[in-house]
């Protein structure tokens, strides 16, 4: 199943990623490279607004990460920057994410191109754009057809909205509805439509009827129609409300005067107001202080002025305005930009404003600048994280000290156990020799003096092994390449005696050429693998294979042999200090070599462990890091 799962994560055309609960990616599909450019490895335990054309929009994708984790979800469309730099319209979702306890564990993203959609929707914005701009000309007007008789043909949005009928409860109707009682009597309808085909124009204001019975006052105008005939088709008839436009506007008036007296001084904050359109209508001295523009500047103006590129292809001022519409009030955050052109981080609250009549009158906005606050949110965050990475640096150095601690504990016993049985040895030896002088017995002196001068001997080596191991973590590691072919040629060199005697087999199979450390001690490290494997064979001459490529970023080596093989239950023991699985006896040597090839590894940022099965050889595994430079360690 979870192959299944993956194979299909890994196909999908869609880009997903996974972001852990800060925001960070954790995973992402081979769609999200093809889309966006970035390797998986390059995204990993990034933030995905580098994928942001403004350098700033780590403050935008903290607001969109807290909307998601808010609302269970949220969808973004906007512009991205690919790794080349180039730009493509996008879609993104964010899901929060959570695990069968219910805990959060991050978001879910999916990232999908819409450019060719956008285009597209460019296009026709565009259109639409020019159409409003043409209907915005004659705003206010409702515009039907007539034809020759009076009666309704055609019915426009505006018609709908002042006159309150829908087309299919007016169209063919007589258009003598709209008018009051006394003009009935009078005949007024019949003489406007004579006037309009006598002349060819009929224009008049005066008080016409809505579906619901109320009167307005209107600009009516009249144009008869004809063919090529000359022929009457029917009529024009275009209505403009007057009375509603007086009374909002003494409405607006008088609320500006009352707002303006309340508003004027306030500095901290941007307050203003706007028509049922948007056009900004006042402008307070908050306004004037953080997008930069003066009254006399900015009233009469479209208030999608202030919003950057992105939001104005996505349609966001006409949405918020739709929002605060239907909801009464629109809240949210997000970029705004001042007059020179810079961008600020903003809280936005746009909120409907009706008439007695609940008539929209228009629209309040308040606009605070938050930017100095994100900021000192970004920079308490970056504190926290910059805190997170001392204490796993305070972490790690805890951990050298308690391995230092354990091979403090290690040489302690070494001293206390290892280096006094030659000494032992020797004494009890040296003792046997004087009882031997004393009674004037000297045949076995020549043994005892011989095994003396073996056990000093042997004392000598251990000193010298441990003097070893311990400037192995004093001694800085030295950088440079090293061919692998020569590293192997020189550890076989210096064990060329061994090698000839056993009659041992030992080739290299290796996919890299060279690595990239300290030459002398990856020397040491490959001789003393080879030395094991050369020692602790039976009956059969060793034969010894080493293996080098590179795997996940590392060189990773494998030295097998076919030599007597180790107990599961000891493989992780071999790189205790002087820890002998077998007699000295059988197989003779110090016992530290495997623990200078550990602390070798460990300073070259790798890992080392054997694979081994008795009687059947063991094969020693060990990583390098595959890099040009290792950073200085301690001990």
């Amino acid at each position: 199943m979870f192959t299944d799962c993956n194979l299909l994560l890994q196909n999908i055309s869609e880009g997903l990623m996974m972001l852990d609960p800060d925001g960070l990616v954790t995973y992402s599909n081979p769609a999200v490279t093809t889309m966006t450019g970035f390797p998986a490895e390059e995204l990993k335990k990034k933030s995905l607004s580098l994928l942001y054309v403004n350098n700033r929009d780590s403050i935008k994708y903290e607001y969109e990460l807290s909307q998601a984790r808010k609302k269970g979800k949220f969808i973004a469309e906007g512009w991205k920057q690919k790794k080349d730099q180039t730009q493509f319209w996008a879609e993104m979702i964010l899901s929060a994410a959570y695990d069968t306890q219910g805990t959060f564990i991050g978001f879910t993203c999916v990232l999908r191109d819409i450019s060719e959609k956008k285009n597209d929707h460019l296009e026709l914005m565009q259109s639409e754009e020019r159409y409003r701009l043409m209907v915005e000309g004659v705003q206010d007007y409702c515009i039907f057809m007539l034809d020759s008789t009076g009666h309704i043909v055609t019915w426009n949005e505006g018609a709908r909205r002042t006159k309150g009928y829908s087309p299919s409860e007016i169209i063919g109707k007589h258009f003598s509805v709209f008018y009051t009682l006394k003009d009935l009597e009078s005949r007024k309808p019949e003489m406007e439509l004579e006037v309009a085909v006598a002349t060819g124009r009929y224009q008049e204001e005066g008080w016409r009827v809505k579906k619901n019975g109320s009167v307005f006052w209107a600009n009516v105008v009249i144009t008869s129609l004809y063919n090529e005939q000359n022929e009457l088709l029917g009529f024009s008839k275009v209505t403009r409300d007057l009375s509603e436009r007086r009374e909002a506007e003494e409405i607006l008036r008088l609320s500006e005067e009352r707002y303006r007296s309340l508003v004027e001084q306030v500095t901290d904050y941007g307050i203003f107001m706007l028509d049922e359109k948007g056009r900004i209508i006042s402008w307070n001295e908050g306004a004037k202080r953080i997008k930069g523009y003066s009254a006399g500047e900015i009233i009469g103006k479209y208030f999608s002025i202030f919003y950057p590129k992105e939001d104005l292809l996505n349609g966001k001022p006409a949405y918020e305005l739709k929002v605060a519409r239907a909801e009464g009030k629109y809240e949210e955050e997000g970029w705004r930009l001042r007059k020179d052109g810079s961008l600020f981080w903003a809280s936005i609250v746009i909120t409907a404003v009706y008439n007695a009549e609940g008539i929209l009158i228009g629209f309040s906005k308040v606009t605070r600048d938050l930017t100095e606050r994100k900021q000192a949110e970004r920079e308490l965050r970056e504190s926290y994280e910059r805190y997170r990475m001392l204490a796993e640096e305070l972490r790690l150095t805890n951990d050298e000290l308690s391995d230092i601690n354990q091979e403090l504990e290690q040489f302690t016993s070494i001293v206390s156990h290892d280096l006094q049985e030659p000494v032992r040895t020797i004494r009890s030896f040296l003792q046997l020799i004087e009882l031997k002088i004393a009674g004037n017995q000297y045949d076995e002196l020549g043994t005892y003096i011989s095994k003396s001068i073996h056990a000093a001997n042997r004392m000598k080596e251990l000193i010298q092994n441990l003097l070893q191991y311990s400037q192995l973590s004093r001694k800085e590691i030295l950088q440079e390449e090293i061919s692998v072919a020569n590293l192997v040629s020189q550890a076989m060199q210096n064990l060329k005696t061994a090698i000839d005697v056993s009659g041992a087999e030992i080739s290299l199979e290796s996919e890299v050429e060279t690595v990239h450390g300290d030459r002398v001690q990856l020397v040491q490290l490959v001789q003393n693998l080879l030395s094991n494997a050369l020692k602790f064979t039976d009956t059969e001459p060793p034969r010894v294979v080493i293996r080098c490529r590179r795997e996940k970023g590392q060189v990773k080596f494998a030295v097998s042999d076919n030599g007597i093989g180790i107990e599961e239950a000891d493989l992780r023991k071999v790189f205790e200090i002087f820890r002998r699985l077998n007699t000295p006896r059988n197989y003779p040597g110090t016992g530290i070599g495997l623990a200078i090839c550990k602390k070798i590894v460990d300073r070259h940022r790798g890992m080392i462990w054997p694979e081994s099965q008795v009687g059947k050889g063991t094969t020693f595994y060990f990583t390098l890091n595959d890099e040009a430079r290792l950073p200085a360690q301690n001990p």
